[in-house]
């Protein structure tokens, strides 16, 4: 079992833009920019092949999938939301809060990655989406793979009865926990505020009001004997819980951040990070600001066996 991958995949965005639906919910967005759809789409695109050359540039085997143009798909450049995969060869798709994101389900993607990897069971939770519950992904779940433990801040797109669903199927257990931004809102996905390393926790605890619930994922985090690296509510707004720790094909490791979270960063708080792996920092301004989410985001981890 191991907590880091050197495979990741991620979608090439063939019309990414602010998607009004999902900033009912997502604090992060904004669309206060002179550029129009196509600009935004074109920049974007620049981002995200910028940054796919940055981690190959460092051994990481990133597949890339083109989205298809049509129906255009604002959010695919995030499909962590809608799948994860697990050692074991499992491959999970998962409900969505978003009706229009619900169309970046992709048998065309799932086709591609079963050319070079392995899947023995696929388990599909979106038949929830009729129930209302949600359960978006590794943006929702925060995954300790080596204990077994999922770290969420519930949310509407984080629902404990779904969550509930992912821990019996996958034998894990569940520390939930209700996490607020600086204007007093639910905090959307957790993976904004929080990253699971092999050795450490990058976690915002200043956003969790209730003293029970964060006592409880300090002494969670405790017991798997990982260190605690906070960050404060400032860092989350600029993505500094947005981080995704993975390997290469040399078994270096990486946490991989955006320009903007380093930026936010202490020297303090960067020297931690750096005594337990190098930094891959990637500038994503365009797709962070507009999509409302950061490189992590980007980045599905691939736990399949290689074919």
């Amino acid at each position: 079992m191991s907590q880091t991958t050197s495979n990741i995949l991620m979608v090439r965005p063939a019309a990414f833009f602010y998607n009004e639906e999902t900033a009912a919910n997502n604090s992060f967005q904004s669309n206060e920019g002179i550029e129009t759809e196509d600009e935004i789409s074109y920049i974007a695109r620049k981002e995200f092949d910028n940054a796919v050359k940055i981690l190959r540039d460092h051994h990481i085997n990133v597949e890339v999938h083109e989205d298809s143009p049509e129906p255009p798909k604002p959010d695919a450049i995030f499909p962590n939301n809608w799948f994860s995969t697990h050692q074991g060869n499992i491959f999970i798709t998962y409900p969505m809060w978003a009706e229009n994101r619900r169309i970046e389900r992709s048998e065309a993607l799932i086709e591609q990655l079963e050319k070079s990897y392995i899947v023995d069971k696929r388990y599909h939770f979106e038949f929830m989406e009729e129930e209302n519950l949600f359960l978006e992904g590794t943006g929702s779940m925060i995954l300790d793979r080596v204990n077994k433990i999922v770290y969420a801040c519930l949310s509407p797109r984080t629902d404990i009865r779904a969550l509930d669903r992912f821990d019996v199927l996958m034998k894990y257990r569940k520390n939930v926990f209700h996490a607020y931004d600086e204007n007093g809102g639910l905090i959307y996905h957790t993976n904004v505020m929080m990253a699971v390393a092999d050795q450490y926790v990058i976690v915002c605890l200043e956003c969790i009001r209730d003293e029970k619930e964060r006592k409880q994922l300090v002494s969670d985090i405790a017991a798997t004997d990982k260190e605690i690296i906070e960050i404060n509510p400032q860092q989350v707004n600029l993505f500094a819980g947005n981080m995704l720790q993975v390997e290469n094909k040399f078994g270096e490791t990486f946490l991989v951040m955006s320009q903007t979270a380093h930026s936010s960063l202490y020297f303090e708080q960067l020297s931690l990070l750096e005594k337990y792996n190098k930094l891959i920092v990637i500038d994503i301004p365009t797709i962070e600001k507009y999509g409302g989410g950061s490189i992590r985001c980007m980045m599905a981890e691939i736990f399949l066996k290689p074919r």
